[in-house]
């Protein structure tokens, strides 16, 4: 599973943020790019010592401070199925390709 189609899919759900700083971030995720930058908004950030915490309105954080992301499981197992169900589409298209006049044999 490649990890930006799973936060394509996730947004507009909750997920949490961890920072290699060790700060928190627990919000919706509003949106991604290519490089992982996030948008979460309705965030609740949590220091790195986990005896401060923020409510914040909206959030921008940069992909390369990011340690891991965590998603609902729900969620993890709906792409997954999305993805098998492309990948069968995808060979029973193939195998039911009728060869032509150039076809080897």
């Amino acid at each position: 599973m490649l990890p930006l189609s799973l936060l394509n899919a996730a947004q507009n759900k909750p997920m949490l943020v961890e920072l290699k700083n060790g700060e928190t971030f627990n919000g919706h995720l509003v949106n991604c790019d290519n490089f992982m930058n996030i948008t979460l908004r309705e965030v609740y950030q949590t220091s790195a010592e986990g005896d401060r915490f923020w409510k914040l309105k909206e959030c921008y954080i940069r992909g390369s401070t990011i340690k891991y992301l965590r998603v609902p499981d729900a969620l993890l197992d709906a792409v997954k199925e999305e993805q098998n169900r492309a990948r069968e589409a995808g060979r029973s298209a193939r195998g039911a390709h009728v060869s032509g006049a150039g076809a080897r044999g």
